[in-house]
């Protein structure tokens, strides 16, 4: 192992694996465990669910039960008559009443036995406080944890027996009327019924802390008695506008809650559950997840260790190869001792790639430049003596038919064309280009006066840039046979030069025939695809090969016919190789 950290590469290589190993097996190991304690919360909170269901289930069958029996009072009616004569402020006015109402010839009917058999037992002790109210007091039976009732007549209707709070239950009211005098009410029974033996049937449940809480903020807790930090976390829960969340209390202890409001009651039930606790619960398997992770990254890295050590040998080797290169000395190394893979094989075949590789390069660098310059010497001689016969056979025939002063001009504007053309440089400025292009032009104008025109507008900017010498004319040359309308008395040559922002742009236009869509798709191919089979389109294939020689292939040319007449060449050069072009030449 300390033989390659030894080498910085691979040092700052393993630090850099050992960082990437520990940051995925870290975050690996704090991703699992964050499903899990996501999971553990999602039961806990299902659970919490459920335990809220049996709550508003008791509450129901509560409602139910004393739906019923409030049934069973207008379908009796002796115990509809002892409820009235229960209505009375004292005990004394209530076993009158019920004495003067009673019939001998009947059994006699006890409200509050009915209610303890048909309530308190029937509703197995949660109802344990029934109440029959007037419009000033209430009277009360009450049943104790032993189902042994007690009763409170004439108590204000203001006292603190009748006092609405969930800590004492939950009150369902029902209105009490007398069929026989068109339904009119003459009390109020209330039912209480107990918190503690709603609550306490819920206590399987594996929700955590839970307590209900009532709108005007009073806390039922339930199990927990009087946990004033739960209190606390249990009102910041209900405050909260969501149905679920967590609760920080200080850096480390972060509380999930769960809310579920009553549809049979104004409250709401609340869950809270402790995150550390729920980890403490589940230590044993956080543990075993951690165990994994760090053995699983130890065997990674020594798995890297390995690999790298072959690395830093094969590293080794080439520095080796390297030292004997610059020092000039050839001679075959001793055989590498890896194992047999790919490493192995490089190291064995470096020798002798160094070897051959200097005198390679050599030679091929200088078989490509001659090349080069053999192929663009071969363009150059083609064009030449292509133009040159062509001229002088122009300026021939005219001095034939002619024998003017005209012919004179013509040929010294020839005789400068052509030492313009033998001159040794091969790079030239497009300033001088156009010279040249001007020349040619001016023969042609000679050729066919009054015929032809021409017009040369090409921006300050572009006349400094390097190009190969000749390669104007011949675009002006193949308009001359192919596009000049003899018959035409207004033949027109434009060249435009202008400067774009990243290239520079010369258009050559002319108005005279236009090229046929199949021909001009040939020729766009035979430039495109360096195709030397077509001789007809020799003067563009030559113009695009010595352009692409110089410039390579930041440069490119379109050829589109004009939408009146005639033809459009666009040649344009990116900025960026005109930097590189050696121009020491450029006149």
């Amino acid at each position: 192992m300390s033989s390659f950290l030894q080498i910085k590469i691979y040092r700052y290589k393993f630090i850099a694996y050992v960082i990437f190993v520990v940051t995925i097996g870290l975050a690996l190991g704090i991703l699992t465990c964050a499903m899990l304690l996501n999971q553990w919360v999602g039961d806990a909170r299902i659970e919490a669910a459920n335990a809220f269901a049996g709550v508003e289930n008791e509450l129901q069958y509560d409602a139910d039960r004393i739906e019923a029996y409030m049934q069973r009072i207008y379908s009796n009616h002796s115990l509809m008559d002892d409820a009235r004569s229960f209505s009375s402020s004292s005990a004394e006015g209530y076993l009158t009443s019920r004495l003067q109402n009673s019939h001998f010839s009947q059994p006699l009917v006890s409200f509050p036995e009915d209610i303890k058999t048909y309530l308190y037992s029937w509703a197995q002790g949660e109802i344990t406080q029934i109440s029959l109210h007037t419009n000033k007091y209430g009277n009360v039976v009450q049943f104790n944890d032993n189902g042994i009732a007690s009763f409170m007549f004439g108590l204000p209707n203001t006292d603190e027996a009748f006092h609405d709070t969930i800590l004492k239950g939950f009150v369902y009211r029902k209105k009490l009327s007398e069929p026989t005098l068109g339904s009119q009410e003459f009390g109020e029974l209330r039912f209480l019924v107990s918190s503690d033996q709603i609550f306490k049937s819920i206590q399987n449940y594996r929700f955590g802390k839970a307590a209900a809480v009532s709108a005007s903020g009073d806390i039922y807790l339930i199990g927990n008695g009087q946990d004033q930090e739960l209190k606390e976390l249990t009102r910041l829960a209900a405050a909260n506008e969501r149905s679920h969340g967590f609760v920080s209390k200080g850096l480390f202890k972060h509380i999930f809650f769960v809310t579920f409001p009553s549809t049979k009651f104004n409250f709401k039930f609340v869950s809270i559950i402790d995150l550390a606790s729920l980890i403490r619960q589940h230590a044993q398997m956080l543990i075993t997840i951690f165990l994994i992770v760090l053995m699983t990254m130890i065997s990674v890295l020594l798995l890297i260790v390995y690999n790298m050590r072959d690395d830093a040998r094969f590293l080794h080797r080439i520095i080796q190869s390297i030292g004997r290169v610059k020092t000039a000395n050839f001679t075959p190394n001793r055989p590498a001792r890896y194992r047999r893979n790919e490493y192995g094989m490089i190291a064995r075949e470096l020798d002798d790639m160094i070897q051959q590789l200097e005198k390679h390069i050599r030679n091929e660098y200088l078989l490509k430049l001659k090349q080069q310059e053999t192929e663009m010497k071969a363009l150059q001689h083609q064009i030449n003596p292509h133009f040159l016969y062509n001229t002088l056979e122009v300026i021939r025939s005219t001095a034939l038919v002619n024998r003017d002063r005209d012919t004179a001009d013509a040929i010294a504007t020839l005789g400068a064309l052509y030492r313009e053309i033998v001159k040794k440089e091969n790079i030239i400025s497009i300033a001088s280009e156009l010279e040249l292009l001007q020349k040619y032009l001016e023969i042609m104008e000679f050729k066919y006066p009054e015929r032809f025109y021409y017009q040369v507008n090409v921006e300050p900017a572009l006349l400094s840039i390097p190009t190969v010498k000749f390669w104007m004319q011949p675009l002006a040359e193949n308009f001359f046979i192919h596009g000049f309308i003899a018959s035409n008395e207004f033949n027109l040559y434009v060249v435009n030069g202008w400067e774009a922002e990243d290239h520079y742009v010369l258009e050559f236009v002319d108005n005279g025939r236009g090229i046929n869509a199949e021909r001009l798709n040939t020729i766009r191919s035979t430039m495109s695809n360096h195709d030397d089979t077509s001789s007809n389109s020799i003067g563009l294939r030559n113009v695009y090969t010595r352009l692409n020689f110089f410039y390579g292939n930041s440069f490119s040319i379109e050829i589109v016919n004009n939408d009146e007449a005639g033809v459009k060449i666009s040649v344009r050069i990116s900025k960026e190789v005109i930097e590189h072009v050696q121009a020491d030449d450029c006149g």
